[in-house]
């Protein structure tokens, strides 16, 4: 198995998709696009399942729920409600907006302890009457081999309950201010940078202290990493919210067509250096404030010997 990447995903087939009203007052990667919400549900499933699709067709082994309700517009990013981690050990996470609190699902836990080896269930949610938010894999982006938690600093990604995951899990913090290019603060550290086993993207030129630039790169470069430098234009067409996977015939990097269309000939052949990339289209998704990276959900567990299939 990969240490950084993982081969099996889980992934949420929304019901009534929409942009979120409840975060659009700090993530100004959503818009509204000019259809009713039935279209835009409906397009919004068309693009999911088109992409679970790509990524079987690819090799990825893919856990498919389907959403039920009709007040979780974000429910196909699950990444940020949960993450999972080498030795069996599973994090749930409290969540800034109040109705993305509905996404979590109970069912998809039970599904991992029964066809993954789990060992311990972690549970953060029970601090949001606190005021305490850590959106999982949105808020941080892990380094698994370095062991490092990169973190733009957002009112998702509350300090004390980042050093307490931190403490708890393994990960050292690097924690850094971003901005776009109207100054407003990034919402989730990993529309800004994504993290492979030879390789790193991120949107270098978002982090105005010279000194945590740096360190950035350097952390990442120590692992032998080659640092692809993403620019404003590049993170905005969310060229950094994308994630390597494993399958049996390599690696692959999973991002969206608007993302890959982004990139420079020369980044594009630095990262062909080690991953086939698989562009998905997902224009109405991406309307949300979230790409490729955000739907997935990735598993860092070893599965029980007797569960090899994939499950929808």
């Amino acid at each position: 198995m990969s240490v950084q990447s993982p081969s099996s995903v889980v992934m949420i087939r929304p019901n009534r998709f929409q942009p979120n009203p409840e975060t659009a007052g700090d993530n100004v990667f959503q818009s509204t696009p000019d259809l009713s919400a039935d279209e835009i549900a409906a397009r919004a499933q068309a693009e999911f399942d088109g992409a679970v699709a790509q990524l079987r067709e690819a090799g990825v082994n893919v856990h498919v729920f389907q959403d039920e309700r009709d007040d979780t517009p974000d429910s196909i990013f699950p990444n940020n409600w949960f993450s999972t981690h080498s030795g069996g050990h599973v994090a749930i996470y409290p969540m800034y907006a109040e109705n993305r609190r509905r996404e979590r699902r109970w069912d998809v836990i039970e599904m991992l302890k029964s066809d993954y080896r789990v060992a311990e269930v972690t549970d953060y949610s029970g601090l949001e009457p606190d005021g305490l938010s850590l959106e999982g894999t949105g808020a941080m982006v892990l380094d698994h081999i370095g062991r490092l938690a990169f973190v733009a600093r957002s009112h998702r990604a509350d300090p004390i309950l980042l050093e307490r995951f931190c403490t708890r899990f393994g990960y050292e913090p690097i924690v850094f201010d971003a901005v776009d290019a109207n100054g407003t603060p990034v919402y989730h550290t990993n529309v800004l940078m994504g993290i492979g086993t030879e390789m790193a993207m991120v949107g270098l030129d978002m982090v105005p202290n010279d000194e945590r630039r740096a360190t950035i790169a350097e952390r990442l470069e120590e692992t032998r990493r080659e640092v692809i430098a993403l620019s404003h234009h590049q993170i905005a067409e969310f060229a950094g919210n994308a994630i390597e996977l494993e399958t049996p015939d390599g690696l692959i990097l999973a991002l969206s067509a608007r993302a890959m269309a982004a990139l420079t000939p020369d980044q594009i052949a630095v990262l062909e250096k080690s991953v086939r990339l698989v562009p998905l289209d997902l224009p109405i998704i991406e309307s949300a404030g979230g790409s490729a990276r955000c739907m997935i959900a990735g598993l860092h567990l070893a599965r029980r010997p007797n569960n090899k299939g994939t499950r929808t």
